[in-house]
């Protein structure tokens, strides 16, 4: 899929508090994903609810 160019930056809703021994997971997806997006020169703006996570 060719890159659009107009899109400037994108919003990550992490997975917010879950039970314990799963967070680690879905922060590790998030962070892979916002290290792609970033790698490709777009603005990430990160979201998640858990004081906990290694997201942000």
């Amino acid at each position: 899929m060719p890159k659009d160019i107009s899109i400037k930056s994108v919003l990550i809703i992490g997975s917010g508090p879950i039970v314990i021994g799963q967070a680690c997971e879905f922060d590790y997806a998030g962070s892979q994903s916002a290290r792609s997006i970033r790698e490709e020169g777009i603005e990430v703006i990160l979201i998640n609810s858990n004081p906990a996570t290694i997201m942000t």
